[in-house]
C-alpha cells in the first residue's frame, strides 16, 4: 500500500504537470500501476516509487575537472552571473539551478532538493547515509539549489558539478555524479584546453569517458574542449586539439562530435585577425550546435519519461522476475543440500547410539534407553511432537543459512544501491517461514499483476503515439487535428482511477 506522504507528493507532482504537460499527468498514473506491481513483488517499499527514479523536469548536467570553465559556460548561457567563477576551485557542491519568476536569484540549502521528488536529488540523504554513515545528515555540504530569473531556464534544470578529480573524490561524491548522469537528459563534459597533458587526468577521463561510451544512453553525452582561446598562442594550435583527441581515443571515444569553444567575455585577445576570425567562427558554430541540443531536451524529456516507463515495466518481467526465480532456485537447492547434511549427520549419530548402547536385536528392536517412549500413549505422542519440533527447527536453520548465502552472493554481484536493496527485499519476502521452498514463482507474481504490467506497457506505447502526433506529422495532418485516444480504464478492483 502506498505511503501517505508519498501519496501527497505524487498528487503535488500531478498538479504541477497539469499546467505544463497533461500527458505526463497520465504517465504518473501509469507509474503508480507499475509501483503496485513492484510492491507486490517486494522490489520497492511502501514509501518508495519508481517515479522517484527519474527526473520529471528536463535536466542538463555540466561535468568536468577543476577550472574547466563550467560555471563560466553556465553564466554565458543564462546571460546572468549566477555562478561564481575563477581560475581555481571556487565551488565544492553540486548546484541545481532552476527558474524563479520573482526576478531575483536565491540560494537554498540541499534540504530543498532532498524532500522534493520533482528534483533529481530526492531522498539523496538516505543514499549518502548508506554509502558513508553520518554523511546523510550533511546533505547541505553536497548539494544546493539556486534560482535564477533567466527565461532560458523556464521548464529546465541545470546542474553545475564541483571540479571532478576521480582519484581524489570521496565515495559519496562519485555516487552523486553517477546519479545525475543517470537522470540527465543531456550531459556536457567540459575539459580544459589549457592543460597540456591530458594523460595526467587518466582517472578522470576513465570515469567521464570510458565509463560512459558503452552506456545505452551514450548519445546524451557531449564532450567539449573549453577555453580554446589559449591555444591561439601556441605555434601549432591544432596540436592542443590533437593531444586531447588522442587522450579521448585511448579511452575508447573514436566517434562522435568533439566541440571546441571558449568564453567570448573572458577570452585571451587574439592579435592575428585571420586567426581570430577562424577561432571565432569555429567557436560560434560549435556553441550554436550545443545550444540547439540543449533546447531540444524539453521535447526529449517527455519521450525519455515515457520510454523509462516502458523500460522499467519490461525490466520487471524480463529481468527482475527471472532473477528472483534464479535466487529462489539457488535457495531451494541450498536448503535441500543443508537438510540432507543435517539430517544425515543426525541419522549417523542416532545409529551410532543405537548400536553402542542398545545392543540391537538382542532384546527386541527398541533399546532399553528408549523403552519409556513406547510405554504409554502420551509419551509416544510427546516424543513424536518433540522430534517434529526439532526437525522443523533444523529445517528452518537450513533455510536461514541458505538464504544468507544467496544474499551474500547478491551483495557481491550487484553494486550498492536501490537495485540491490530491492532484490534483497523481494528475495526475503520469498523466504518467509510460511512459504514453501518448492514454490516456483516469486511472491506477488500472479495473474493480476501480470495484467497490470501489460496495461502499463500498453500505456507507454499509447503515450509515444500521442507525442508523435504532437511533434511529427508524417501523414500531413496537423497536431490540432489529432485527437488522442482515451486512456485505458484502470482494471476493476486494482487501485486508483486514472488521473484526469
Amino acid at each position: 500500500m502506498e505511503d501517505g506522504r508519498l501519496h501527497d507528493r505524487l498528487n503535488s507532482l500531478k498538479e504541477h504537470l497539469q499546467l505544463e504537460n497533461p500527458l505526463l499527468v497520465e504517465a504518473v498514473g501509469s507509474f503508480r500501476k507499475l509501483d503496485k506491481v513492484c510492491r507486490g513483488l517486494g522490489l520497492i517499499g511502501n514509501d518508495q516509487s519508481t517515479i522517484s527514479q527519474i527526473a520529471w523536469w528536463p535536466l542538463i548536467s555540466i561535468l568536468g575537472p577543476f577550472s574547466a570553465g563550467k560555471s563560466t559556460f553556465i553564466n554565458n548561457y543564462l546571460d546572468i552571473p549566477v555562478q561564481q567563477t575563477g581560475s581555481h576551485a571556487v565551488d565544492d557542491k553540486f548546484t541545481v539551478i532552476c527558474y524563479n519568476a520573482a526576478g531575483e536569484s536565491r540560494v537554498l540549502p540541499g534540504t530543498a532538493l532532498n524532500a522534493d521528488l520533482r528534483f533529481p536529488f530526492y531522498k539523496m540523504s538516505e543514499e549518502l547515509e548508506k554509502v558513508e554513515p553520518g554523511e546523510g545528515g550533511r546533505i547541505d555540504s553536497y548539494i544546493r539549489l539556486k534560482t535564477c530569473p533567466s527565461d532560458k531556464l523556464r521548464g529546465l534544470i541545470l546542474i553545475d558539478s564541483p571540479g571532478f578529480d576521480a582519484d581524489a573524490q570521496r565515495t559519496s561524491t562519485l555516487r552523486i555524479t553517477n546519479h545525475i548522469m543517470d537522470l540527465s537528459d543531456l550531459v556536457l563534459v567540459l575539459f580544459d584546453a589549457r592543460r597540456p597533458e591530458p594523460g595526467a587526468m587518466r582517472d578522470t577521463l576513465t570515469h567521464l569517458v570510458a565509463a560512459t561510451i558503452n552506456r545505452r544512453d551514450s548519445n546524451k553525452f557531449i564532450f567539449i574542449l573549453n577555453q580554446m582561446d589559449i591555444a591561439a598562442r601556441e605555434d601549432n594550435p591544432e596540436e592542443v586539439v590533437g593531444a586531447w583527441q588522442r587522450a579521448l581515443a585511448q579511452q575508447g571515444l573514436t566517434a562522435g562530435k568533439f566541440y571546441r569553444i571558449y568564453s567570448p567575455t573572458s577570452a585571451v585577445p587574439i592579435d592575428d585577425p585571420a586567426l581570430r576570425q577562424r577561432f571565432e567562427a569555429k567557436r560560434d558554430a560549435d556553441m550554436a550546435s550545443i545550444h540547439t541540443r540543449m533546447n531540444q531536451v524539453r521535447v526529449e524529456r517527455a519521450y525519455r519519461i515515457v520510454g523509462e516507463l516502458e523500460k522499467l515495466a519490461r525490466e520487471v518481467e524480463d529481468v527482475r522476475v527471472p532473477e528472483l526465480r534464479g535466487m529462489m532456485q539457488r535457495w531451494r537447492s541450498g536448503t535441500l543440500s543443508r537438510d540432507c547434511g543435517i539430517f544425515g549427520a543426525l541419522g549417523v549419530v542416532l545409529a551410532a547410539l543405537y548400536v553402542l548402547t542398545g545392543h540391537p536385536f538382542t532384546n527386541g528392536v527398541v533399546p532399553g534407553w528408549l523403552g519409556w517412549v513406547f510405554g504409554e500413549a502420551w509419551s509416544t505422542i510427546l516424543f513424536l511432537l518433540m522430534s517434529l519440533g526439532v526437525a522443523g527447527w533444523l529445517h528452518m536453520l537450513a533455510r536461514k543459512w541458505s538464504a544468507a548465502s544467496v544474499a551474500r552472493l547478491v551483495s557481491k554481484t550487484y553494486p550498492h544501491g536501490p537495485l540491490r536493496e530491492g532484490l534483497l527485499r523481494a528475495f526475503y519476502k520469498n523466504t518467509a517461514p510460511w512459504r514453501s521452498i518448492f514454490r516456483s514463482e516469486p511472491a506477488g507474481w500472479g495473474v493480476k499483476y501480470r495484467k497490470m504490467l501489460v496495461s502499463v506497457i500498453a500505456d507507454s506505447e499509447r503515450f509515444i503515439q500521442t507525442l508523435n502526433d504532437r511533434y511529427a506529422h508524417p501523414s500531413g495532418v496537423t497536431a490540432a487535428a489529432v485527437v488522442p485516444p482515451p486512456p485505458d480504464p484502470e482494471p476493476q478492483g486494482e487501485g486508483e482511477a486514472q488521473p484526469a
